[in-house]
């Protein structure tokens, strides 16, 4: 299930009586902080990053076991989410043996992202993660080539960690290709969260901006612009 971008008013009701129902909430220990009021009294495991597989299938093994298990992803559980690792985990296992799986939409960050920065959306957009962790850097630099030379409005999760600090120009770079230096830039962090921030920016300056694995970029096309503080692109109705 989604818990959303991150505050709990912007938590489906859905997911809060999925949460109210469950015998344990599995998590990443960030996310589960996040809600922590909604879960005393819950048996909670909550583990670190890149332990996503075990936790998964600890949550699988409980439910076989008859529990009344909740994965908790931010956002939705279907965009870079938990929803998909879990069905591949339970296909694995005897169809007899399956337990059934229900998966609870959530806000998402880039809808989120989106909201804070105006409508950047409202035409065709490209979502890409710039973690190399299961995807090649080849493979995603391809994406977002093809990506920008279609004139997609590009949203990124991911754009920048500690030790991954070039990705982000090197996108920069790609996109300059296709797009004017002006084309708008709108970068997010801790979207609903403490310590949110919205920065609009352009694309030839938005790399100095800060930016890191709590922030989602969002590049617009060849049409978006800015007005009055928000980031708009058309969506082609005749004014």
């Amino acid at each position: 299930m989604g818990i959303g971008p991150g505050h709990l008013s912007d938590m489906t009701p859905r997911a809060q009586e999925a949460i109210q129902a469950a015998d344990l909430v599995v998590g990443y220990d960030t996310y589960l902080e996040l809600i922590m009021e909604l879960l005393a009294g819950k048996e909670i495991l909550a583990t670190g990053m890149m332990q996503e597989i075990d936790r998964c299938q600890a949550a699988v093994d409980q439910a076989r076991a008859g529990k009344n298990v909740v994965v908790v992803s931010s956002g939705d559980p279907g965009v870079y989410g938990m929803a998909g690792l879990v069905l591949e985990l339970v296909m694995k296992g005897p169809a007899e043996q399956r337990p059934d799986v229900q998966i609870v939409p959530g806000i998402s960050a880039v809808s989120a992202a989106a909201a804070l920065l105006g409508a950047p959306l409202m035409h065709d957009f490209a979502v890409i993660s710039l973690s190399n962790l299961l995807t090649p850097w080849e493979v995603i630099r391809k994406r977002v080539e093809l990506a920008a030379q279609a004139d997609f409005v590009m949203a990124f999760y991911n754009p920048k960690s500690t030790k991954r600090v070039t990705q982000i120009e090197e996108v920069r770079e790609v996109v300059l290709k296709y797009r004017d230096a002006a084309t708008p830039v709108g970068i997010v962090r801790q979207a609903t969260r403490s310590g949110e921030n919205v920065i609009l920016s352009d694309l030839a300056h938005f790399t100095q901006e800060t930016i890191d694995m709590f922030s989602l970029v969002i590049i617009g096309n060849s049409q978006t612009y800015t007005a009055n503080g928000r980031m708009i692109t058309p969506r082609g109705y005749q004014l």
